[in-house]
């Protein structure tokens, strides 16, 4: 078995895809345990296992197939990504593990499906088994079955959908096998189990055998509800309770919620298949229905009952034939046909359901009179009808015509109407039987109950007993304050008989309906087939249950308001009634009150009543007085004592002092006592005639104020009024008026009867007195407040001087808002007062409608009328619609009976002629306003018709359309437009114009609704669809509905809806979903509860609540919305009221209203959201030469959610002055809107590059002005553009830098030269530069002149992507046509060359000799001497050191600003400049430029911690270079944010836990910013070394510390560890790490790891754990060639240590296997020389001897599979890499490297040599001598030529480095010595530039020779610079030679070259590893820091002078490295002692 050793050594992944099955079965064990033990369900171990998982479950070896059954059921189980490979792996369990022998495969099998369920992924599971059914294997099926039996026992049939395994159940019946039958008969069983006898009607068909079969183990099945066993995971809080309750040792109650889950909430009728009947009926079944003969009208109907016998019908037109059923049930002779058209009407209304509801109102009043019949079949037909079609609408769209029948004066209509009602209320809940209805209907019931015919009494008795029952006492009795105690005990007596269908006590079980006959077709119909609120209610009575129980039970509430009579309770509410009862006696006779009176008075009181005296009189008063106020309310009686007051002489009292008095004890009687209405008549008569008397009026208003509080305002005004105006006294007449105004101010407006009081005022109106009319102007003016414009209808005709009077008293009361009501609301609120006001608001809402007087119309509609509308000639047509149209005007309001009036409309809203339909449908936007919320009843069959007008192909049209429907919803609410499946089936049609606008209009409507009906989840298919129409605008507007139907319908529900997709447009939708589930708004909160919610100014609650943020109150749509109604004591027809009111104040409240907001929403991460969409091309990128109109929609889409609705309009209008408007709004909000505009800025910036595309030089110009404000503010906001933003943004103003109007191209360098400060100049320059391309010759020019600015104020380092690049780009400008061109290249050259001097030549390159004359010329004139070194090379991205300190962060408005103005004037002084600096340029410094620096920095320098550092400060010799040095590090830093990096750096290495804390936390902070991290490049070895020392503290002093607490140190570890994870997931400062700083970080990090007392920590496992996780960071992607190197360093180390121990070594060789493994991806970016030096240097130390006597094999097994790899990688090629190895033939390396190709050259044959990369091998190659001297002729040809010097000398380069023993020497033999020198130059100039060319250090006057390393550091400096070659050496001679060249630049002599080691000798010293350590990298750092301090004390140097060493300036010379170390190791040690 030598295999077995192979595949053991694999890593578990790949051993589970082994073609060896033993490998595998070990890889399933290994990731068994694996996957049990890793407890972080995210670990991204997971990831690594997604795609196996299915092959797991799928493995051909039965053995090993069981244990990946486990893992995978492990995985499944633990992992958060398993989710992902449910299909796949379901379908392989399916498929493969179902039809294995093995019975635990199976288990294991269904485990996983169940498994797969509980993290919620059922419905792709089920899908899969449901597949599985159709297996031709009878095992499968049988696993398939079972499975589903399962998972519907464990998780219920909540969770598993039953539909689509009932419809398979008959076909599994049908097996052969045997097998499958039982286990079929098995599901049934459990399906039973959940949902009862719903199942009996689609197994109606299986055979009779099974069926009697199935009924039997049916009748055993317990009654008990089931219960779900086993939870989702997001049904934790369920599963604890049913855990819990288990504990409790089984169902103690229940628990009211499980009650809840387990009421059986499948349908039979939702599992059925709907049946298209329409098509089928006989084709002559119109002409038979009307036949004369009754035996074909039979046939006909038999024919329909047959058709309606189907359990559930296809939805259609049932218009005709439900018309043509009424009218036999109406008009029909025969009784015998109007039972069977009652039953086919029955069977109709079952089938359709909810689509039945829009012909209901058509025929109840039909059935209901036809109850005339007496005939008991005929009867019972008919209750089955109308009950069947109850169900299919709710009571409030039938209570007109129900109650217009119950005044008929048949007893048998009347008995069989009100035991209609009596079922129906059965069926209602709270919720649904609100006062409104109950109000009407109790009225209707009341005089029933009074009738003569016993029969009717007793129905009226039921139903009032329903209706107590279902809406609880507190609701009704209100409406029985009249009834007699007898009649009261006979209600209530019925009421407990009462069995509700949505039961309280009875629960689930009330299906049974006493007197009412069911239909025996559907038996579980009636119970589920409640109305649309209801069917709500029955899926969640839990909360139900409860609300009604308070409302009747409970004690009685004191104060609680007694609405009498349904007038909303006002003055009820003041009554102190220990019952809510309104007081109600009877009169008693005069000698009855004299008893009482005697009983409660004095004597003496009594007898002066009516003495002569009016002193008497007067004193009696005031006894009685006295008497009133002592009295207890009980034992007052009120009726006995204002009659002794009315006694003569009573109200004709002639001395004012007794008569005041006489009020006032009325007034106190009626606050004090029970005060009835009985009594209130006694009186009121004189007080009203007392109203207008001087002296005595007010106490009259008193009393009379007094009496409305005790019965309430509206009965009291309405009597007060009536007596006004029975009497002639004009004075009485205008203050009943006046008193009147203000009891409505006082006790609002609900219950008053307007009516009654028009005709009072229209007489008052027309009354002589002045003071009359005005009394009754005022009133009119109160009223208004209230009713609103409404009002003014009344009085339309009356004479124009008056009607003005009224206009302008309702002009003043315009805008005011109705006071609350102060009085009326009940004093001892104790109890719910709160209930209260929601009733009383209700009331109002529907009252203020209902008080219009409404013409009934319905007589007017004649059949005449109706042919007219219906002829076939147009104008005829027309006619008849003018004439609607005047019925309608002059009735102004209209009852809701209009007859056949809505079929002969509908007909016409699809007639040919459009003007016609236009017409139409302004009558019905007239009928809405007149019939007001009425207009109810006919949405379904008039309005949804309107909605179909909405596809409409002509534009006017549509939008009649529109304004109609939204006239409609207006006055009906949302609810009734919603409910049903009629607006789904409207989207369903796939016509785009009736998309677009439906759309559209639900967007608009959707965001205002607090709570919708849950058949909007219906339309959640077809909107999908939508979302993918062929049409564009299509599927924007679906785009923008989408967040309003989440966030109705949540985004799971949303979600889940896309399972029925295909695949591809899943993912589409899914993705659209997560976009708009950030945006998605929050639901409007509740209208806040303010009682003047009526119209006039009061702005509607619509507006009012829509900016509201999250509304808790509001609850998810579907679950329940019924207990909030309950709560609310209203229904639904509260929202409609409100609505019906707001109609007219909506349009001039739109105006103001919606601009006052904020003009951009800040929607968290929806920048990020949208950024994202763009990189993953959801979207288009911005990105075009003339914006198309994709672009303008998508950006018009993306703002819809983040900018207002009114500004987005002005924006995309197509008139320009709207973007004008625009713009003015958005700069006026700039200031006040920082955070949105910044939260918008990406969509901002894209609006604007738009209008650059205008042609409107004015938006031009305003678009300039808002941007120059704009960047303003971004740069006091310190913001800095994203990449996104400014790639779609600057390259079209560039494009502005060319307009031909001087004005703004002036603005537009103004707004270029702002954006430096919030974009780096680095990056704007390749934007410009991509201007200069343009075909514009002034934004040439102007790009040109740009460039120089940017590099005059920057410096070289702007230029990208390098100088030399650059100015040969601008250089080509040179040759331009155009002169504005030509200079502006010339000016900016010589900008260059003033800022760069000679060194601008080279990089230049060839110019053509008429430019370079040209440009020669120009830099004479420009200077005799180039100008001072660069304003200042200036940081370029301020904002940078915003995080890095505190302290720094004031730093950015200094240079910045100045930089700014340096820019500027820069600009100004144009590029001529005349310099007077006389001074050589390499000895200048710009003196200002320091001074301004000292400045800034004084005034933040950073508050450094104080350490002894005097001795650091002694000084250390370094040579001193002669110029500024830049290194190429700090090419775009800022020195001030170099030094604080430098200082927070070093504070990481500080011995004081929390100071490191701190600074790693800061450290943290700018690796995590993108923008920012870019800052700590230059400084990355630096940060390692720190956290190095600070790790080694950690290792050698703090964890020995006892006193230390352990959680410091773990604290410390976990922020060392995750800043250095932050620094190496940034690749670009990962690679900056070098060879040895990595070799000491690997040290740390892998003794850390192997560190014993970490893992004894507490938390020491999760540091051990983030370490591993960190190096596996720090292989990948750090600098691959130093990450190898430092390894390769570090095994050797290792190895010969003694101390070290094995496991170390062991590690080190893990992570160099992990190399290995990364090799094929990273081979090319890693420099071979170096790599295979360093496996020479180890393989001397090691030889392959010494390697073996190893104790572990692995060292050798590690070298060998590193080189073998190497090999097979490149091939023989890799022999041209041993360059840097001097003596190649003592190197074991090369004959082994020798060895391994010709092994693999030896396998492959000579394939090998094709695949080497350059096509030829080299074997070839050495081969073709003679070719070889022909191509090397050829290159020295051109190296001759004058004109291909250069081109000649870079193919020679080229050619030896391709060919490194190619022999050049016979060429240069023969050529003059000068020729043999400069070719060697030449070709030394070209290596220095190519390996320099990403680090040149453009900025100095460094050239490029020099590479950035000014100053030679120690050797291991220099040699990690070769390093960074890319393997171009030709030896150290060069190195030498580039060494002199660099002392001698820098100003240092060579003469002491001899004494140090020459470098030859150095690098050839293998034994010396050629790696920089990091502690001699560390001293250099330390004296850094130190000239860093220096700095800030004495400033004596040039800001950018200090850090531009770059790494190692203190290291001097080789020769003087070993003694600094020494010294600098003394010095720290001093430091270390002093900081204890």
């Amino acid at each position: 078995m030598g295999d077995d050793s192979e595949w053991m050594k694999l890593p578990i992944d790949q051993k589970c895809e082994h073609k060896l099955w033993k490998a595998r079965l070990n890889g399933y064990e290994e990731a068994l345990k694996l996957f049990q033990k890793i407890d972080d369900e995210k670990s991204p171990e997971w990831s690594k296992y997604l795609g196996l998982i299915k092959k797991f479950v799928t493995d051909s070896n039965a053995v090993a197939q069981l244990k990946g059954l486990e893992a995978a059921l492990a995985y499944v189980e633990n992992a958060h990504v398993a989710g992902k490979t449910t299909g796949e792996v379901a379908s392989g369990v399916v498929n493969k593990v179902f039809n294995q022998p093995k019975a635990r495969a199976k288990e294991l099998g269904l485990d996983i499906c169940l498994m797969y369920i509980e993290i919620e992924k059922g419905e792709a599971v089920q899908e899969e088994l449901l597949k599985g059914l159709d297996n031709k294997n009878p095992k499968i099926i049988v696993a398939c079955i079972e499975t589903l039996r399962k998972a519907l026992s464990e998780f219920g049939s909540k969770i598993i959908s039953l539909k689509p395994i009932i419809k398979v159940l008959p076909k599994l019946f049908e097996s052969r096998e045997k097998a499958v039958r039982d286990e079929a008969k098995l599901l049934a069983v459990e399906i039973y189990r959940w949902i009862r006898d719903a199942l009996r009607p689609p197994l109606q068909n299986i055979n009779s055998v099974q069926l009697k079969e199935l009924e039997e183990e049916w009748v055993k099945v317990s009654s008990a509800a089931p219960k779900q066993t086993r939870f989702l995971r997001s049904q934790q809080e369920l599963k604890a309770k049913f855990e819990e309750q288990q504990a409790v040792g089984g169902d103690a109650d229940g628990g009211g919620d499980d009650e809840e889950e387990a009421v059986p909430q499948v349908d039979a009728y939702e599992l059925l298949e709907a049946v298209e009947i329409l098509s089928k009926l006989p084709k002559d079944f119109y002409e038979k229905i009307e036949a004369k003969k009754w035996q074909e009208r039979k046939e006909a109907l038999e024919a329909v009952e047959l058709l309606v016998k189907n359990p559930k019908l296809e939805s259609g037109d049932y218009a005709d034939l439900v018309k043509v059923l009424k009218k036999v049930v109406g008009k029909d002779t025969n009784v015998m046909l109007v039972a069977l058209a009652a039953k086919c009407l029955a069977g109709l209304a079952a089938g359709l359901r909810k689509k039945f509801g829009q012909y209901a109102g058509h025929v109840v009043p039909t059935i209901l009179e036809k109850f005339k019949e007496k005939k008991p079949q005929v009867v019972q037909a008919l209750q089955e009808a109308i009950d069947a079609i109850f169900l299919t609408t709710t009571l409030q769209n039938i209570s007109e015509d129900v109650l217009a029948v119950m005044d008929n004066k048949n007893p048998t209509i009347k008995q069989q109407t009100s035991l209609f009602i009596a079922r129906s209320f059965r069926h209602c809940t709270p919720s649904t039987l609100p006062k409104s209805l109950l109000k009407p209907f109790c009225a209707a019931l009341l005089k029933h109950i009074n009738d003569s015919a016993p029969e009717v009494r007793d129905a009226g008795f039921e139903a009032l007993g329903t209706a107590l029952k279902v809406a609880g006492e507190k609701a009704v009795n209100p409406f029985l304050a009249d009834v007699d105690k007898l009649k009261l005990d006979r209600i209530k007596e019925c009421a407990e008989k009462v069995e509700l269908v949505y039961g309280k006590k009875t629960g689930g079980a009330a299906e049974k309906k006493e007197g009412k006959p069911v239909t025996g077709k559907t038996p579980a119909l009636s119970g589920t087939g409640g109305d649309k609120e209801t069917k709500d209610g029955a899926t969640k009575p839990g909360p139900l249950k409860k609300a009604p129980a308070v409302k009747s039970g409970g004690p009685p509430k004191k104060g609680k308001p007694a609405a009498a009579a349904g007038m909303g309770g006002a003055g009820a509410k003041g009554k102190k009634g220990p019952e809510t009862k309104e007081i109600f006696e009877s009169e008693l006779s005069i000698e009855v009150c004299e008893e009482k009176a005697a009983a409660v008075l004095p004597a003496s009181c009594i007898q002066q009543l009516d003495s002569g005296n009016w002193k008497e009189r007067l004193a009696c008063m005031e006894e009685f007085q006295k008497a009133v106020e002592l009295m207890e309310r009980s034992e007052m009686p009120c009726q006995a004592l204002v009659r002794m007051l009315a006694k003569k002489p009573g109200w004709k009292e002639t001395n004012f002092q007794v008569m005041q008095m006489k009020l006032h004890i009325v007034a106190l009687i009626a606050q004090k006592g029970n005060f009835s209405k009985t009594s209130a008549q006694v009186v009121l008569d004189g007080l009203v005639d007392k109203v207008g008397d001087v002296k005595c009026g007010s106490n009259a208003k008193e009393a009379m104020t007094a009496i409305a509080e005790a019965c309430q305002l509206p009965w009291t005004a309405e009597q007060v009024v009536a007596m006004a105006f029975s009497q002639k006294n004009p004075k009485n007449q205008s203050e009943t008026l006046n008193w009147l105004s203000n009891a409505i101010k006082e006790f609002g407006f609900s219950g008053l009867n307007v009516k009654a009081f028009i005709s009072n005022v229209k007489t008052a109106l027309a009354a002589t007195n002045p003071a009359v009319r005005t009394s009754a102007i005022t009133l009119l003016g109160v009223m208004y407040l209230y009713v609103g414009p409404p009002l003014r209808m009344f009085f339309e005709d009356e004479k124009p001087a008056l009607l003005s009077q009224i206009d302008a008293e309702f002009e003043k009361m315009q805008g005011q808002t109705a006071p609350a009501p102060t009085r009326g609301i009940s004093k001892h609120s104790g109890g719910g007062g709160d209930d209260g006001e929601e009733e009383e608001q209700e009331d109002v809402g529907n009252d203020v409608v209902d008080l219009l007087p409404r013409t009934d119309i319905g007589d007017k509609i004649t059949a005449e009328l109706v042919s007219k509308i219906g002829d076939k000639n147009w104008k005829i047509r027309k006619e008849g619609l003018d004439e609607v149209t005047s019925i309608i005007n002059d009735a102004k309001f209209i009852q809701p009976n209009i007859g056949e009036l809505p079929a002969a409309l509908k007909s016409r809203l699809n007639d040919s002629n459009k003007i016609l339909v236009q017409q139409t449908l302004s009558i019905l936007q007239q009928l809405a306003t007149a019939m007001g919320p009425n207009i109810k009843q006919h949405v379904k069959n008039l309005g949804i018709p309107v909605i179909t007008v909405l596809g409409d192909s002509k534009n006017n049209v549509r939008a009649a359309a529109l304004a109609t429907v939204n006239a409609w919803a207006e006055q009906t609410g949302m609810k009734e437009w919603l409910e049903g499946e009629d607006l789904s089936e409207e989207l369903k049609k796939e016509n785009p114009f009736l998309r677009q606008e439906l759309l559209g209009w639900l967007a608009e409507k959707l965001p205002t609704l607090r709570s919708v009906p849950s058949d909007l989840l219906l339309c959640v298919p077809h909107l999908y669809s939508c979302l993918e129409d062929r049409n564009g605008d299509v599927r924007k507007k679906a785009q923008d509905a989408l967040p309003f139907f989440m966030m109705h319908l949540g985004f799971e529900k949303m979600a889940k809806a896309t399972g029925k997709l295909k695949p591809t447009s899943k993912d589409q939708v899914l993705a659209m979903l997560e976009k708009a589930k950030a945006n998605m708004p929050a639901k409007p909160a509740p209208p806040a509860k303010v009682s003047s919610r009526v119209v006039g100014g009061a702005a509607p609650a619509k507006f009012q609540s829509a900016s509201v943020a999250e509304d808790s109150g509001s609850n998810t749509m579907e679950s329940k919305p019924d207990p909030k109604k309950a709560k609310a004591g209203g229904a639904s027809s509260k929202a409609k009221g409100v609505q019906g009111k707001k109609v007219i104040s909506k349009p001039n409240l739109k105006e103001d209203d919606d601009k006052s907001g904020p003009i951009f929403i800040i929607i968290p991460n929806g920048k990020e959201q949208r950024m994202k969409d763009e990189k993953g091309l959801k979207v288009l990128k911005w990105n075009f030469t003339t914006p198309r109109d994709e672009y303008i929609e998508q950006l018009k889409t993306q703002m819809s959610s983040c900018v207002a609705k009114w500004l987005q309009d002005e924006m995309f209008h197509a008139d320009f002055q709207h973007h004008n408007k625009a713009l003015a709004v958005m700069i006026e909000h700039l200031e006040s809107e920082k955070d949105g505009v910044i939260s918008c800025l990406d969509l901002i910036l894209k609006w604007l590059t738009l209008r650059f595309f205008d042609t409107n030089t004015s938006v031009l110009m305003k678009a300039l002005e808002y941007l120059k404000l704009l960047f303003n503010l971004l740069s006091q906001e310190e913001y800095h553009l994203t990449e996104n933003e400014a790639s779609s943004f600057i390259p079209y103003l560039i494009l502005k830098v060319g307009e031909p109007k001087d004005v703004i191209r002036k603005d537009v360098r103004a707004i270029l030269n702002r954006m430096c400060l919030i974009y780096p100049a680095s990056k704007m320059f390749t934007f410009i530069m991509e201007g200069t391309k343009s075909k514009n010759s002034k934004q040439r020019a102007e790009c040109l002149e740009e460039l120089g600015c940017l590099v005059e104020s920057y410096g070289m380092n702007v230029c990208q992507p390098t100088p030399g690049k650059a100015l040969k780009e601008m250089a080509t400008h040179i040759g331009d046509r155009d002169n504005t061109v030509r200079n502006a290249a010339l000016n900016t050259i010589v900008t260059v060359y003033n800022v760069h001097g000679d060194q601008v030549f080279k990089l230049i390159g060839n110019l053509s000799e008429k430019d370079m004359s040209m440009l020669e010329e120009r830099i004479k004139r420009s200077a005799k001497r180039p100008s001072a070194a660069p304003v200042r090379q200036v940081e370029e991205k301020p904002q940078r050191t915003q995080n890095i300190s505190a302290n720094a962060s004031m730093l950015r408005k200094g240079p910045a600003e100045d930089m700014s103005s340096k820019l500027n004037q820069n600009r100004n002084m144009g590029s001529h400049s005349e310099t007077t600096h006389t001074v050589p340029r390499e000895f200048q410094l710009d003196l200002d430029e320091i001074e301004n620096d000292n400045g800034t920095v004084r005034c933040e320098m950073p508050a450094l911690v104080q350490h002894k550092l005097d001795d650091i400060f002694e000084p250390v010799l370094i040579p001193e270079p002669k110029i500024r040095a830049v290194s190429p590090h700090f090419d775009d830093m800022h020195s001030n944010t170099a030094s604080t990096i430098n200082f927070v750096i070093s504070q990481v290495a500080s011995g004081d836990i929390n100071t490191s804390i701190q600074a790693l936390a800061q450290i943290d902070e700018v690796l995590r910013q993108e923008d920012k991290a870019e800052a700590m490049s230059g400084h990355i070895d630096q940060f390692l070394i720190a956290t190095l020392m600070q790790l080694r503290l950690i290792y050698n002093t703090h964890m020995a510390d006892e006193k230390l607490d352990k959680d410091e140190i773990v604290k410390l570890y976990s922020c060392i560890i995750g800043s250095m994870i932050s620094l190496f997931q940034i690749e670009s400062l990962a690679r900056e790490a070098s060879t040895g700083v990595l070799k000491d970080l690997m040290h740390g990090l892998i003794t850390l790891m192997l560190d014993s007392r970490v893992e004894d920590l507490e938390e020491g496992e999760q540091v051990i754990r983030s370490v591993n996780l960190l190096v596996v960071k720090v292989l990948e992607k750090s600098d691959q060639t130093n990450i190898l190197s430092a390894l390769l360093v570090l095994l050797q180390d290792s190895l010969l240590a003694t101390a070290s121990s094995p496991k170390f070594s062991e590690l080190v060789m893990k992570c160099l296997w992990r190399m290995v493994r990364l090799l094929p991806e990273t081979i090319n970016s890693i420099n071979l020389d170096r790599i295979l030096l360093d496996i020479h240097i180890f393989m001397k130390v090691f030889p392959k001897e010494k390697l073996k006597q190893c104790k572990s094999e692995f060292p050798i097994r590690t070298l060998k599979t590193l080189l073998h790899t190497l090999c097979k990688l490149k091939g023989p090629k890799i022999l041209d890499h041993l360059t840097m190895i001097d003596n190649k033939n003592e190197s074991e390396l090369e004959a082994h490297l020798c060895r391994v190709m010709k092994h693999s050259m030896d396998q492959t044959g000579s394939k090998a040599d094709k695949d080497t990369e350059k096509g030829a091998s080299r074997i070839e190659e050495k081969a073709s001598k003679a070719k070889v001297n022909d191509i090397l002729a050829e290159i020295f040809k051109k190296i001759g030529s004058k004109e291909n010097t250069k081109e000649g000398l870079a193919e020679l380069y080229e050619y030896k480095k391709k060919y490194s023993d190619a022999d050049i020497e016979p060429f240069l033999k023969n050529s003059s010595q000068f020729f043999q020198s400069y070719v060697e130059r030449g070709l030394r100039l070209i290596e220095t530039e190519r390996e320099g060319k990403g680090r040149i250090a453009a900025s100095t006057g460094i050239s490029p020779q020099m590479e950035g390393t000014c100053i030679p550091a120690s050797t291991h400096a220099v040699s990690s610079s070769i390093g960074n070659t890319n393997g171009e050496e030709v030896g150290p001679s060069v190195y030498l030679e580039r060494l002199k060249i660099l002392r001698q630049r820098c100003g240092l002599d060579n003469a002491k070259q001899e004494d140090r080691p020459p470098l030859t000798s150095l690098l050839s010293k293998p034994a010396v590893p050629t790696v920089a350590s990091s502690t001699d990298m560390l001293h250099s750092k330390l004296s850094q820091l130190r000239e860093s301090r220096e700095q800030y004390q004495h400033l004596d140097l040039d800001s950018n002078q200090t850090h531009s060493s770059g790494i190692g300036t203190a290291l001097a010379s080789p020769s003087s490295a070993a003694a600094n170390i020494d010294d600098l190791k003394k010095r720290l040690e001093r430091i270390k002692s002093s900081r204890k």
